[in-house]
């Protein structure tokens, strides 16, 4: 309850700072993408309840002639490239955390497709509310393997805290200013997940 409290407080202030630069990304994903300027994608959050995540879009609907959509690494866009190296790209899901859909920290919510694919000891990552960012964002965030982001997951819920919760938040600026891990070795975003290779124990 002291988080939820945090987060809405925090959220709030969060939109009264930064409505200018929010209207700055969305003026520039119209202008450079055209509409829609926002990607909206439904992800399993807290025990597996589905929402609709919100982010800035930085892909074009590029489709080749079959009417498929190309790879990520022709959409993706320089605006886009940009918007997504500073982390800009997150900033709408602030309203996801005010409407209670997420936490400012928290394991990263992932696809609905995936939910089928998990072990026992991977699906207790939504046992709390998914955040902006997480344990496994400020330790490689998307140039991590699955194998140790779902480690880092279910490690930050065995051992959440105010101040592991701070940390998070500290080290997520200092990732943002250096640009890391944005990307997965040889792909512009993180590599699909497909499936487990082996059981874990919980």
């Amino acid at each position: 309850m002291i988080k939820r409290l945090v987060d809405i407080i925090a959220a709030l202030v969060l939109l009264l700072i930064l409505w200018p630069v929010l209207l700055l990304v969305a003026a520039v994903v119209r202008v450079k993408m055209g509409s829609p300027v926002f990607f909206r994608q439904q992800r399993p959050g807290y025990r597996e309840k589905p929402f609709f995540l919100l982010k800035f879009r930085t892909m074009t609907d590029g489709r080749d002639k079959d009417g498929n959509l190309l790879p990520d690494e022709d959409r993706l866009t320089s605006p886009g490239k940009f918007i997504r190296r500073t982390s800009l790209d997150e900033l709408p899901q602030i309203l996801n955390v005010l409407k209670g859909d997420m936490s400012f920290v928290g394991p990263r919510p992932l696809l609905m497709e995936y939910l089928p694919l998990y072990d026992d000891w991977q699906r207790r990552r939504h046992e709390v509310r998914p955040g902006i960012t997480g344990w496994a964002q400020v330790n490689g965030r998307n140039a991590v393997t699955w194998e140790q982001r779902f480690a880092m997951d279910v490690c930050y819920v065995d051992n959440q805290s105010l101040l592991l919760d701070i940390r998070i938040l500290w080290l997520t600026i200092k990732k943002v200013l250096r640009g890391e891990g944005v990307s997965a070795e040889g792909h512009v975003t993180m590599t699909k997940f497909k499936g487990n290779v082996e059981n874990h124990e919980t």
